[in-house]
């Protein structure tokens, strides 16, 4: 049995223990990523990365003008660059867009440089949570329940496919769901520091 270092799974994740030291959170848009993203982030003293915040400062636009002006491909090529760029780096915890599952190549790099935390949510919770938000250009249409709908059906096994630990957020706290992920984590430490 190897050393696996201290019993505090903040400590013992960022020793290096899971894949290359970073958390990749996955999931749908409203599903959490950004809230939860930021309370981890500050649980485990990682730098946070958000993959659409990130687009935005180094294109200077938001991603609505992007969605607008290249379509959704050009947007996903970006995204694709962006997520290699900051999945390269160590100790960052990374909150992807909702499509960024969506590229081959982007979710092996995804599951290759960390642990893949896919945060499960119901499209009436994605409903709720994004309601009053008009910067989801893919929401922008008659029937957002109808879009959540089509792009959950085409994206939920590509979530699990890339996913090391799924966690329900349906109707929680982000406490809760940071409780739950730094708990998973520790089980996945001590998993693979038994083999």
């Amino acid at each position: 049995m190897g050393q696996c270092g201290r019993s505090d799974p903040a400590a013992a994740f960022v020793s290096g223990m899971l894949n290359a030291g970073n958390i990749i959170l996955v999931g749908p848009m409203g599903s959490g990523k950004s809230a939860v993203g930021r309370l981890l982030a500050q649980r485990l003293d990682l730098a946070l990365v958000d993959s659409d915040a990130e687009i935005e400062e180094r294109t200077g636009v938001d991603i609505a003008y992007i969605f607008e002006r290249e379509g959704e491909a050009g947007f996903r090529s970006r995204e694709a660059e962006i997520l290699d760029d900051i999945t390269q780096r160590r100790g960052v915890l990374v909150a992807t867009g909702g499509g960024a599952v969506l590229d081959a190549g982007t979710r092996a790099r995804l599951r290759s440089r960390g642990c893949v935390v896919y945060l499960r949510t119901s499209v009436d919770q994605q409903l709720a949570r994004t309601r009053r938000n008009a910067l989801r250009p893919l929401l922008l249409n008659p029937d957002p329940r109808g879009t959540l709908e089509r792009l959950m059906a085409q994206r939920a096994a590509l979530y699990e496919e890339v996913a090391d630990v799924i966690i329900d957020t349906d109707g929680r706290k982000v406490g809760s769901v940071v409780d739950e992920i730094l708990r998973r984590l520790e089980h996945e430490r001590s998993e693979r520091c038994s083999d």
